[in-house]
Parts: C-alpha cells; structure tokens; sequence
C-alpha cells in the first residue's frame, strides 16, 4: 500500500478549521497531525511514496452528492451521464461518492430494479457510490421487499406524489409505504408535488396555446409543491417516519419543513444550486426554445418572489440539511428538443454533478455560508443523513481517504470548452465564474485528479453499503 502526506495545509471540518498535515496508508486516513509534528518520525516527508503541498489551500473531506440519476429512462429517452461518464464529472469536480437511484416501475419487482441498478453500476464507476431505492409501485410485494433493503445497504428509499401513471404513489400508497420505513427505519425520500392538479393546469395550458418551456414553471406552482410538502409531513407525522424532502425550490415548502422540525419531527430537506442561482425569467424564460435546457422539477421559481434569497438563509438556519445536484443530464439535440412545441415532452432535468462543489464555494466567496458550512452542507450531512459518516464525510483516522485539495485562490471557468466534463452538449452553467479552484481529489487515497489533468479510472469506485440514518432527532 502507498503512502501519501498532504502538509501545509488548512483542514476544514463542519465545526471548525485548522493548520494540519494529513497522513494517508493505502485507502484509509492514518493520522491527522500539527504542522512539525514528529510523533510519527522527524522525517515524515521523507518517509512516504507521495507528498502534496497544500500551502494557502484547503483540505476537506470528498464531496457527497446524495441525489443523482445516472443512464435514468425518462420521458422516452435516457440520461445521457453513463456510470462511467457521469461519476468521472464528478471527481472533477471535488465529488467522490454519489448516491444514486435504484429503479422500480410499474408492474416491475423492487429488488429487480435493484440488481438492475448494480448491473449497470458495477465496474463503471470512478469513485464510490450507493444507491437509494425508488418504489414506484406499492403493492404488498414491494412492502415486503421495502423490509429487506437495509441487508443490501440501502437503508433510504423514494416516493413520487407527481408523475401520474409513471412514478405517482397515492396518499394511501405513501401511508402503507412510510409504516414499513418507520419499522425498519427506512429513510422516505418524497418528491412533493401535487401530480394531478399539475397535470391538469399543464393540459389547459398547452390547450390555450402557451407551448414554451417557461410554462413548465407555470404549471408547476409553488403551491403545488407547499401542498404536497404539508401532506407528505402530516403522513409521516401520523406513521412516525422520518422523512427527506428532495429539490426542495418554494420558500413556502421550506416554511413547512421548518415548522415540523421545530416540532421535532424527523423531517429533512434538501435543496441544488439551480435553486439557489437560477431562476423562472431569465432561465425557463430564454427567447425560443433555450429555456428548456434548465426544464428540471421542481421547476426553477420566480426571481421577483425571493425564492432564492430564502434557500440561502435556510442554509444558513438549517431549516434545509444539504445540498445535492438531481443531477439528471439530458443533450438538447435530440432529447430536450423532443419537447418542441410541447413543454411537457421537455425531458426533466438539469447537470450539476461536476459544479456542485465550486458553485457552493462561490457562496462562502459571496458570504451567503460559511466555510464550515460549505463543507458541512455539501459532505458531512450528506454522510450522516444517509448511513456514511465515519468512513465518508470526515478527515480523521480511520476514514476512508476521500480528500479534495482546494484553492481559494485560484478560478474556475464553468462552460463548454472549459469546465465540463458530463456528457451533454451544453452547460446549464455557461459562463458562470467560480472564486476557487479544486486542485487535487483523492478517493480511497488514490490521486484522481491533480493539476488538472485526470489519473483515475473506471472501476476505481466501490459500492457502499449504507447504515440507518445518523442525523436522526
């Protein structure tokens, strides 16, 4: 096993930051120790195979991106991110375990979208991942296998209250569904949007004429989203499950969250940075057809109703968790444009999975969070809030060593022919400038990215075997 020492830099943790030098032995953290330090020997430099000066930069734990859909059949196509292509992204960008999402459909078997899932996963993948489990059809047989799930590793699965006929769970489906999670300790993961009253304001709206992209998020209201937030919470309130709102987007849903929370329910939100940058006008709105690039749900909210500015003190507050990408990549040539002339063909979804990291930072940059917060929002909730802490999420001995080098000085460009390493043919990011910059990213101690230039491989990654939730109340 090789040995590396990461000396001069600063290690930022959730709750603080200091001067340190990190010893990594083969896939694990050895030691963190003071700058000097020769409890381990006077010449530790001179006694490992790799040193890494990370003078004027930080250090902290990988980045966790806990809500991913990788080769995910949507709307007649496919995500265009392969296992392979898409976990590759995120090591550039400072991301060294996803979470992605297993599939069951209608009439399928769950544990057979589960294997399914491995299939396409197992040897494809440039750092580690896990999966969450989607139910898609509640029956008393997926209630069954709903119990088997923790033995696999995944102790987290998901619901949809949209997308009628294809995902779409009933309030009694979701009831049967979040006893088995408050049994066995299932995390219940809910996409909380009113389905049919959205689909009846998308037909009239595609029956007055109004086709255009910016019309996803006309159809999509934020009261929808409220709606299905509050029911989603009271159906956990009377089982006693704990529940994780995913895209979180209106201020009102947070609202909701935040008021079971200081009830003390178990109840957690997340929300992406396009909820935190992006916005209904100036993206869904773009002349012709270019909103469509930045169709995702839930959709992209008004600018002029401060949805925004609310996420970003939410962060701050904690009344939402974390932050995850969706990251659900679709090309505009021939995929998005399969909803010319109809916004719901428009396929659902927007890539993230490379910026996450630097587009997060920029909000430390823009004292929206701290630099604690940066790290706490973007990788040690997420491996507390599903099953991973202690081995992810952390730089301390005995942690798998998942370790992102990053500069405050340098700078990112975001866009086609600069940063962009996902398998789509534009960036939902062009153009944006990042205050930072990710120099190197060690997953399991091996060097997948320095200097620039790309050292990992498909292959590398390791399927993680998930415990029960550690961010319980």
């Amino acid at each position: 096993m090789s040995t590396t020492l990461i000396t001069g830099g600063t290690v930022v943790t959730s709750t603080g930051r200091s001067e340190a030098d990190v010893l990594i032995d083969g896939e694990k953290i050895a030691a963190v120790l003071a700058p000097g330090s020769t409890l381990l020997g006077h010449d530790l430099a001179g006694s490992v195979d790799t040193v890494l000066d990370a003078r004027g930069k930080y250090v902290i734990p990988g980045g966790i991106d806990a809500h991913t859909h990788m080769q995910m059949p949507f709307g007649g196509t496919e995500a265009s991110d392969t296992f392979e292509t898409g976990t590759r992204a995120a090591a550039w960008g400072g991301t060294t375990t996803i979470v992605d999402f297993a599939i069951q459909r209608y009439g399928e078997r769950v544990m057979d979208g589960l294997d399914a899932w491995h299939e396409k996963a197992a040897g494809e993948c440039a750092v580690d991942y896990g999966f969450h489990q989607i139910v898609g059809d509640v029956n008393d047989d997926s209630l069954k296998a709903m119990a088997g799930l923790i033995d696999e590793g995944v102790s987290s699965y998901k619901l949809f209250m949209a997308y009628p006929g294809v995902f779409y769970s009933d309030d009694a489906q979701i009831y049967k569904a979040m006893r088995v999670g408050a049994e066995t300790g299932l995390m219940t993961m809910m996409h909380a949007e009113n389905g049919p009253a959205i689909d009846a304001m998308v037909s009239e709206l595609l029956a007055q004429g109004k086709t255009d992209p910016y019309y996803h998020g006309v159809a999509r209201a934020w009261q929808m989203e409220e709606e299905a937030t509050h029911r989603a919470i009271m159906l956990a309130n009377l089982t006693g499950a704990p529940l994780y709102v995913v895209h979180v987007s209106a201020k009102q849903a947070v609202e909701q969250l935040a008021a079971a929370r200081d009830n003390g329910q178990n109840v957690f939100g997340e929300t992406c940075p396009q909820y935190l940058y992006l916005n209904l006008e100036d993206q869904l709105g773009a002349d012709g057809f270019e909103g469509a690039k930045w169709v995702c749900s839930t959709p992209l909210r008004s600018k002029h109703e401060h949805h925004q500015d609310h996420m970003w003190q939410s962060l701050r507050t904690n009344d939402i968790q974390m932050v995850a990408t969706d990251h659900c990549p679709f090309c505009m040539k021939g995929q998005k444009d399969l909803g010319q002339g109809d916004f719901s063909k428009i396929p659902n979804g927007i890539g993230s999975v490379e910026h996450r990291m630097d587009l997060m930072y920029q909000g430390v940059v823009d004292g929206k969070i701290s630099l604690e917060r940066w790290v706490e929002i973007t990788s040690t909730t997420p491996a507390r809030m599903f099953g991973m802490y202690g081995a992810k999420g952390v730089i301390a001995p005995g942690a798998d060593a998942d370790v992102v080098v990053y500069d405050p000085n340098g700078h990112t460009s975001i866009g086609l022919e600069k940063t962009h390493h996902m398998n789509m043919d534009y960036s939902a990011w062009e153009g944006y400038e990042i205050d930072g910059h990710v120099d190197t990213v060690l997953s399991r101690g091996r060097i997948l990215i320095n200097d620039n230039e790309y050292l990992g491989s498909k292959g590398h990654g390791r399927y993680v075997r998930r415990a029960p939730s550690q961010y319980l109340i």
